[in-house]
């Protein structure tokens, strides 16, 4: 929606206002028919008055929950969410709409002079003018300020339909309470709706919230090598929605910053990114655009790795692991602008062997015990559907994962014995759910960084948690033992569960994983 031309919104703000515009001459020229239908909300708010005090106690909480100040609050907490996010051209956005909301509703109450209908309940009671209704303009200016954000926010089609249909109930709630108080006619609720709708739509068509290209607020940065800016993308195309919209975006953006049209390399169920990777640089790309979840990710930078060829991240998986780390936007948007005017960073890659498994890499973390049994326990199908909120549940499925007895060596040293619940090998510090636990991490210091947890009651993992976000040290035998090195050796006495990235690698009983310093270039925020 936020990418179709401005005629699209400007067509329905038209519409909006002109209806609103013929509704506001009919309320100022007493057109009878009009004046019948108001005439049976006396109707509703008599059947209201008839329930008794208890559905007036919850009219009342409505009417206060959406009041003028209670607006503000709401408006300036998302303003500040939106900086805080750093869209500043959606918190903008939301200042313009909401302002000129309430600027504009006022001004018109005072133009058509309205008075409040005779049957409104006295407990509150308002002898301001009535058309149009400011609750109903301003919940309908916010309601459809949050829906162009969760468009503009949030990948997942069944989330911004739960929100969007959340959001038509509030509006019609707030509207209903109006009526059912008698503080407003017909009319006004059905003005102030269309006003609201119509200035976020008029809003939208002349200042796009989404946040501008790179290549428009920055000098370009020099090259180290000459480029012939060919660009090449491998795409997870179950990852997104709509290919031909993401392939749209992505040649637009790159074609505004001076890249040639991309070539495309879509996995499949057989290969998610390395032979697609391989054949991008035989192809002679001059970066990579990836796109997909934390497993798509994994297989491409560890193809690339070594190649001088820079990675790109466009996250659209779950976890967004890699991305999170790198302070990459999960907006796809921004994302892809990061992606094609980002600058090069060089990060640390880990490469992996253990029982039963190929050699292999990882860039975030590699896991054995209770977090790798929470990557297994989750059901794909809700993960589908919910996102995130799968991992929670399956945390709490696993979250008395039996002790392992285990033996870690840290650069070659001896080995020493230890008992944990679970065993993260971090390349960065943030991992799942954005949990810093490995708060002096870095992916670009040439160090692994090992976290054993050992809670060993139910009730242990409370001020475990604790103790790790506070970065607080326990005694020796305690919850919580770490240790830092180039090579890291962790050996189970049976076979656990073990994960890298986020993807399940089977059980086993032993990894080795060595840091390779520098390895990959990623684009990354200037």
């Amino acid at each position: 929606m936020l990418d179709r031309p401005r005629q699209t919104p400007l067509i329905a703000a038209v519409a909006c206002l002109l209806l609103f515009s013929v509704l506001a001459l009919g309320v100022s020229l007493d057109w009878a028919w009009l004046a019948d239908v108001d005439d049976t909300g006396e109707d509703l708010a008599g059947w209201a008055d008839d329930q008794g005090d208890w559905l007036h106690d919850v009219l009342r909480v409505v009417e206060l929950a959406f009041e003028v100040l209670a607006m503000t609050i709401y408006s300036v907490v998302l303003t500040g969410v939106m900086l805080a996010k750093r869209h500043r051209r959606a918190a903008v956005f939301v200042v313009v709409v909401m302002v000129a909301t309430v600027v504009i509703t006022q001004g018109l109450k005072l133009l058509v002079g309205r008075d409040r209908p005779d049957w409104q309940e006295t407990l509150g009671f308002l002898d301001t003018r009535a058309f149009p209704s400011g609750h109903a303009s301003q919940t309908t200016a916010l309601a459809g300020v949050c829906l162009v954000l969760a468009v503009m926010l949030v990948r997942r089609a069944n989330i911004r339909r739960l929100i969007g249909a959340g959001l038509v109930l509030v509006v019609a709630l707030v509207c209903a309470d109006r009526l059912l108080l008698g503080r407003h006619f017909w009319t006004d609720v059905t003005g102030g709706a269309l006003l609201g709708a119509g200035l976020v739509l008029l809003t939208l068509a002349l200042y796009n919230p989404l946040p501008r290209s790179h290549a428009l607020n920055a000098l370009p940065l020099p090259q180290a090598l000459p480029s012939n800016n060919d660009l090449a993308v491998v795409l997870n195309p179950i990852k997104v929605e709509d290919v031909d919209q993401f392939q749209a975006m992505v040649a637009q953006l790159a074609a505004e910053s001076g890249w040639k049209e991309p070539r495309w390399y879509l996995t499949t169920i057989e290969d998610s990114g390395t032979g697609q990777a391989e054949q991008a640089s035989i192809d002679g790309a001059d970066l990579v655009i990836v796109c997909g979840g934390d497993g798509t990710v994994r297989e491409v930078c560890a193809e690339l790795a070594g190649t001088g060829i820079p990675v790109g991240i466009v996250p659209a998986g779950t976890g967004n692991l890699l991305a999170r780390n790198l302070d990459i936007p999960l907006f796809i948007r921004a994302a892809i602008d990061i992606a094609i005017n980002g600058q090069d960073r060089a990060i640390d890659m880990v490469k992996v062997t253990g029982d039963g498994i190929e050699d292999t890499h990882f860039m975030v973390m590699a896991g054995m015990g209770f977090d790798a049994a929470i990557m297994e326990g989750v059901n794909e199908d809700i993960k589908a559907k919910v996102g995130w909120l799968a991992y929670v549940w399956s945390a709490l499925k696993a979250l008395m994962f039996p002790t392992m007895r285990l033996e870690v060596s840290i650069d070659g040293g001896e080995f020493t014995k230890h008992r944990a619940r679970t065993c993260v090998v971090g390349n960065v510090g943030s991992l799942q759910g954005g949990m810093n636990l490995i708060p002096d991490a870095a992916i670009d210091d040439g160090q692994l960084d090992v976290v054993l947890l050992y809670p060993r009651r139910f009730l242990s993992w409370i001020p475990l948690v604790v103790r790790v976000l506070s970065r607080r040290e326990g005694r020796a035998g305690e919850s919580v033992a770490r240790f830092t090195g180039r090579s890291v050796v962790v050996r189970a006495s049976s076979e656990v569960p073990r994960q890298l990235d986020g993807d399940t690698i089977g059980p086993g009983c032993e990894l080795h994983m060595e840091c390779i310093h520098g390895r990959l270039l990623v684009r990354v925020p200037r």
